[in-house]
């Protein structure tokens, strides 16, 4: 089984360069199975029922999403209806929401969780060890993936050598920036973090010049997510299906030509 993870999409550009890139990275890849972070696809901050169904639409199996899940309030109008949406479920488990979902390939379950980091993260109520635990008890499958979305490397690292031997696949998310240490660790697929789909001249997604009158006045600036071609990050990674064990991964880079 070949997965294809797309890392953060942020906002407009980056729903465009997926848009861009999909079609041909499953061709090319001849991916099985897709899963897109979605939590900063609407203007940089959480999701729409309108660009969930157009990522569905485009050939997602599975959109995941982190700490802006809810920073939308229409988001609470169509989540449990979102048959292929989940978000962290050790995060504002207050409120509504899926953190697993299981679906059918050929003869075997894939099974998707979601999770949270809980250094430098905000709401989030449980360790993502104990949340782990807990959603392999309540979502079995033979095909496991976990989009980790934290901050701190060394909590990905620690999550990996507690859940190695159980999980065939670790994504982590949330810093926008791809890290190049993608492994197969006693068979379990792993990297810090897969990067984002989003501007590329930009930080982090987020417009230059705003983030840098913020750090120079301390003015409170709104988020306005950078305009410039964007980059799109991303993993393959196939699994064994009669093991759920990885055999392969490989990181994608896509980045634009960018002229003086």
């Amino acid at each position: 089984m070949r997965v294809l993870f797309i890392g953060d999409v942020v906002a407009k550009i980056g729903r465009d360069t997926l848009n861009e890139h999909l079609a041909q990275l499953q061709k090319q890849y001849q991916i099985d199975f897709t899963i897109v972070n979605g939590e900063n696809a609407a203007h940089g901050k959480g999701i729409t029922q309108k660009i969930y169904e157009g990522f569905i639409n485009q050939g997602v199996d599975v959109v995941t999403m982190g700490n802006h899940t809810y920073s939308k309030d229409v988001i609470l109008k169509f989540i449990m209806d979102a048959k292929r949406l989940i978000r962290p479920g050790n995060q504002d488990m207050d409120k509504p929401g899926r953190s697993a979902i299981v679906l059918p390939w050929k003869n075997i379950r894939v099974g998707v969780y979601n999770i949270s980091g809980q250094v430098f993260m905000e709401n989030v109520a449980i360790s993502p060890i104990k949340m782990m635990e807990k959603l392999l008890a309540e979502y079995p499958a033979e095909i496991k993936i976990v989009d980790f979305h934290g901050e701190a490397t060394g909590e990905k690292a620690s999550f990996l050598h507690a859940y190695y031997s159980q999980l065939s696949l670790v994504v982590g998310t949330h810093t926008h920036i791809q890290t190049a240490d993608e492994m197969i660790y006693h068979g379990c697929g792993f990297i810090t973090d897969v990067g984002m789909c989003g501007a590329y001249d930009s930080i982090i997604g987020r417009d230059t010049d705003e983030v840098l009158e913020h750090l120079l006045t301390d003015k409170k600036t709104h988020f306005t997510p950078g305009s410039t071609p964007g980059i799109l990050c991303g993993l393959v990674a196939n699994i064994d299906e009669s093991t759920g064990r990885t055999t392969a991964i490989q990181r994608i880079q896509l980045r634009p030509s960018i002229t003086a």
